[in-house]
């Protein structure tokens, strides 16, 4: 047995100060969720902070603190978003308090969160799903157009429509606060071929590790040229934005942000029809055509259960898939 010491290949470190660990800590588990659900999360933890401190109760989140928070906080907001408080919640104080999870499946506390969803709620209003004949309608409509902005909306909306894309995938969104540039699209990620075109989504909602993704859109999509549609987009940017990084620009040169898209939908279509219609639109298309469950998901960046319940809140592919596909087992 050889016992002789080996050379350590580490470089010499200085210690941290408590301060400084503790610091870096709580950097990277802001980090761990989405800015946007960072946001939302924080202003639940926020709630419940105040909460506490109203009515003189220790920070410790316990089972009967949480039935507390919901009925109070219940009869100022939707018991809906009190809810998803409860999920940023124990996202927020797990690290500090272990047993916040358990305190928040408890039995009283889903009994009273179900009685104040009976007793405050108001009936959900769902987007309506895009069809393929509300996307000819605006295809009709800019037939001959050469402006930039207009060109920059059809190929968001294609794109959107038949790769199954959240409309924050492609935009900014209006809060300055939670855009986050390493999820901006590259040009350098295009890939252009005589029938289709891709690229690089660096990130979504389910890609946590930011690895990416690769989106193939075909060129014919049920007899709607996209790639056609792409290109002219694309020539007009590379023009008057060669140099520029990210693929979308409006004419100023600036990332497409959400109401930018979402007032040029507004004038073709009525308010429930917005930015969730294009993926569950696509999702409906796919299932109307017979497209398997399963390719479905996979298009669409889906994990499994999210899948699930997204077919169980969706009326339109929840037909379709019926109707188009009897074996599905949803």
């Amino acid at each position: 047995m050889n016992l002789s010491p080996v050379n350590a290949r580490q470089p010499l470190r200085q210690p941290w100060s408590r301060e400084q660990l503790i610091r870096a800590r709580a950097l990277a588990l802001s980090n761990s969720i989405d800015l946007s659900t960072r946001k939302c999360y924080g202003s639940a933890c926020n709630s419940y902070l105040t909460f506490v401190r109203l009515h003189n109760f220790p920070v410790e989140p316990t089972s009967e603190t949480l039935s507390f928070f919901i009925v109070f906080m219940s009869h100022h907001i939707s018991p809906r978003s009190v809810r998803t408080y409860l999920s940023g919640l124990v996202n927020q104080l797990l690290p500090f308090f272990p047993n916040v999870r358990e305190a928040r499946e408890s039995h009283i506390v889903k009994k009273t969160l179900q009685g104040c969803l009976k007793l405050k709620s108001k009936p959900t209003s769902r987007k309506q799903a895009l069809s393929s004949a509300d996307i000819s309608l605006v295809l009709a409509h800019f037939d001959t157009t050469s402006d930039h902005d207009d060109l920059l909306f059809i190929a968001l909306l294609l794109t959107a429509f038949y790769a199954l894309h959240r409309l924050g995938e492609l935009t900014f969104p209006d809060d300055n606060s939670i855009r986050d540039w390493r999820k901006v699209i590259r040009r350098s990620s295009v890939s252009l071929h005589h029938d289709r075109y891709g690229f690089t989504l660096p990130a979504h909602k389910a890609d946590r590790q930011f690895e990416g993704s690769s989106i193939v859109v075909w060129g014919e999509q049920f007899g709607c040229p996209t790639l056609k549609h792409f290109l002219s987009y694309l020539h007009s940017r590379d023009a008057k934005f060669p140099l520029a990084s990210p693929l979308w620009l409006t004419s100023s040169g600036m990332v497409p942000t959400r109401s930018f898209f979402i007032k040029r939908l507004r004038s073709f279509f009525p308010p429930h029809i917005a930015g969730q219609s294009l993926r569950a639109g696509g999702a409906t298309m796919l299932a109307e055509k017979g497209t398997a469950p399963y390719l479905i998901q996979a298009a669409g960046r889906w994990s499994s259960e999210a899948f699930r319940i997204y077919v169980r809140k969706n009326p339109f592919l929840l037909q379709a898939l019926l109707f188009a596909n009897p074996s599905s087992s949803f």
